[in-house]
């Protein structure tokens, strides 16, 4: 089983997606603040990271630049999962160094395909 790490402040939104990724059989730790993520990842090495961008703290890119700055875990897939729909939001965040970009709001089906497609399952 592999593990997944969701760092998502919408409540409403975390329950969604928790479920979702359980039922495909992944097991989900989750944070609703990019520095307590980015804390997590460090402890729990997960498989993946779905990283929300706006996030109450600090946003979503500098979660990434922290993940991608810290040897032992720079090389986790990390999935930008978010409502940022703006013409080049997605070329933008894949230049940065997100490994995809998933939409909200989430199709389930498709948002398990899209990351199966990136942890290469």
């Amino acid at each position: 089983m592999k593990n997944a790490l969701l760092i998502e402040d919408n409540p409403n939104n975390l329950v969604l997606l928790t479920r979702i990724l359980e039922y495909a059989g992944y097991k989900v730790s989750s944070a609703d603040k990019g520095m307590v993520g980015f804390k997590m990842a460090s402890i729990l090495k997960p498989d993946f990271i779905l990283l929300d961008i706006n996030l109450p703290d600090i946003n979503g890119e500098e979660v990434l630049e922290k993940i991608r700055g810290q040897e032992e875990i720079k090389s986790i897939p990390v999935i930008a999962v978010t409502s940022n729909a703006m013409a080049g939001d997605e070329q933008r965040l894949l230049s940065i160094g997100f490994d995809a970009y998933i939409e909200k709001p989430i199709e389930p089906e498709k948002f398990i395909g899209q990351i199966k497609t990136v942890i290469g399952e």
